[in-house]
């Protein structure tokens, strides 16, 4: 019997109606920034489709208008195919529906990514966007984390003038991960200047789960690094986990509402796993141990698992 080629049997898959997300927490309010984040994507298998699949079901109840992509873009390879299989084919719908994505680089990223024009780089490893007034996104490449960029990142903090200041990157400064565990050296380079700038939020993957810290100096940390790899059972018992999910793919959901970042996480099959709000308490003057802009993280209810039974990790 002769087989499909795999690019038809992608197309397939996706024409498949995906479960969709019967609780969004999300106030869904007019003239809000709706947004999604996904996390080492790059597969081009099975996992990442079944997330694709839910991510586009889930805008047809909650619009967001572009998708960050926290690293791990394109796992072995970036040849035209590569760009086809594990990015074009898979979120078809959704760029057929010009929702921009922006890209950060992992280290599994060729640093030539910057040039693919849908992953919005701007032909840059590091680079800024402004999607609505008071509201400023900036991408990282914390493979390469050198003096120049950490240079750049602080002039474009101290031009931004927005009140919510999010910062993107692959490698988590705090993680629980069995793998990986926190990136030490990266939280000693930019910590500092998230507290002196006010950073409020900051998303990352490279761990293969999905986990909320608790905030750290007044910020938010979140890592969503499940959207096509999974490690099960590699979330360690540490002080620092505020909710954490290694069962099963995932992807996170975010609306700007005034002075909250309301946020829900979700499993390819639609189930929430994580869910509340960041609030934003407003300018204060900086110390060593609290953000310019410090939040408050409030967790909603939560629908599965939390994390599976101690196992030996994948």
């Amino acid at each position: 019997m002769r087989r499909l080629p795999l690019f038809v049997m992608m197309l397939l898959a996706l024409a498949v109606p995906a479960l969709v997300a019967q609780n969004l927490t999300l106030p869904m309010k007019n003239g809000s920034i709706k947004f999604a984040v996904i996390g080492d994507t790059g597969t081009g298998d099975k996992h990442q489709l079944a997330v694709a699949k839910q991510l586009t079901a889930t805008r047809a109840k909650f619009p967001f208008e572009f998708v960050i992509m926290v690293g791990d873009n394109l796992y072995g390879g970036n040849s035209p195919k590569d760009y086809d299989q594990k990015f074009a084919i898979p979120y078809k719908p959704l760029l057929d529906n010009d929702i921009k994505f922006y890209a950060a680089l992992g280290n599994h990223d060729d640093p030539s990514e910057r040039f693919y024009k849908p992953f919005n780089m701007n032909g840059e490893r590091y680079h800024t966007f402004k999607p609505a007034d008071g509201v400023r996104f900036f991408a990282l490449d914390s493979t390469y984390m050198d003096e120049k960029q950490v240079k750049w990142f602080e002039e474009q903090l101290m031009a931004s003038g927005s009140e919510w200041k999010i910062a993107f990157f692959h490698h988590p400064p705090y993680s629980s991960g069995e793998t990986h565990g926190s990136d030490e050296t990266l939280r000693t380079q930019l910590e500092p200047l998230f507290v002196k700038y006010g950073v409020n939020v900051v998303l990352t993957g490279h761990e293969h789960f999905y986990e909320r810290i608790k905030p750290q100096k007044g910020i938010a940390y979140f890592i969503t690094g499940s959207s096509a790899k999974l490690r099960e059972g590699n979330i360690s018992t540490t002080q620092l986990t505020a909710k954490g999910f290694d069962a099963g793919y995932t992807f996170m959901l975010a609306e700007i509402v005034g002075d909250d970042m309301y946020y829900q996480a979700l499993t390819d099959e639609g189930k929430t796993v994580d869910s509340g709000t960041v609030h934003r308490v407003g300018k204060v003057e900086p110390t060593p141990n609290r953000s310019a802009q410090p939040v408050v993280a409030t967790s909603g209810k939560d629908a599965a698992k939390p994390t599976t039974p101690r196992a030996n990790p994948k």
